[in-house]
């Protein structure tokens, strides 16, 4: 039947795009807006067999990357989206003196940079008029991150991506709203397997997410200011977001 879902107009719901649409939040995300009915097209390395359709990143740099997926996404994606949420990263460690800065900083500079530009340039091509696009930052890189140096850098410049997206001549389509969450820690199996004696009443639920990015789609009134570089903080389980 999904072979009908991707090519049906008068299905319900929206119709949305999730970059890293294969991890533990993308897919989170997949299921929770399939939950709901609307049209999932995910873009990660791996295919999501939840959502209408895949497009499986493919290419060694980055022009070859944004090449691929955009010719993909043009063939899949015939009517514009509702929105576009670009979840894919990764973490690693390591300051200037560690054995794997270089490579750390590399493997970063593609789970975040890559995937958000990438993002940026779908989302100019294919969001609606006044549609959504949602990046994700981190917390911990609005100041210095000596211990994961790589991962600090292309967190900030995901935070700076944002800021020149939500200016005027940005790119994105007219009344389109760019907002990048800065999660702190999220409660994903990898990090309870790494974190096994963390406090987790200071994590944020991946549900929390997926209900947020819902509202924000549905209802643009919702959403931050342009270009809300939007703190997610979660203690004694209770979360609030905070524009920064």
């Amino acid at each position: 039947s999904s072979g009908i879902n991707a090519e049906w107009p008068l299905r319900p719901g929206m119709r949305v795009a999730v970059y890293g649409g294969k991890g533990a939040l993308g897919s989170t995300l997949v299921n929770h807006f399939k939950s709901k009915d609307w049209w999932v097209c995910s873009i990660d390395l791996r295919e999501n067999p939840e959502a209408d359709v895949n497009v499986v990143v493919k290419g060694a740099t980055l022009e070859e990357q944004a090449a691929h997926v955009n010719k993909e996404v043009a063939t899949l994606v015939t009517e514009k989206l509702d929105a576009l949420y670009c979840v894919a990263g990764g973490w690693a460690g390591g300051d200037a003196s560690h054995e794997n800065f270089i490579k750390n900083t590399d493997l970063m500079m593609k789970q975040s940079i890559w995937t958000s530009v990438i993002s940026a340039n779908v989302a100019a091509k294919h969001l609606k008029e006044g549609g959504l696009l949602t990046l994700t930052g981190a917390e911990p890189c609005l100041e210095g991150t000596h211990f994961m140096i790589g991962y600090g850098l292309s967190k900030a410049a995901v935070h700076q991506l944002t800021a020149s997206l939500a200016q005027k001549g940005g790119g994105l389509p007219e009344g389109a709203v760019v907002q990048c969450i800065l999660p702190k820690t999220l409660d994903t199996p990898m990090n309870r397997k790494f974190m096994a004696n963390a406090d987790f009443t200071t994590w944020t639920p991946m549900s929390y997410i997926s209900e947020m990015f819902t509202k924000w789609t549905e209802d643009p009134s919702s959403r931050h200011p342009n270009g809300a570089l939007v703190k997610i903080l979660t203690e004694n389980s209770e979360t609030k977001e905070t524009v920064v």
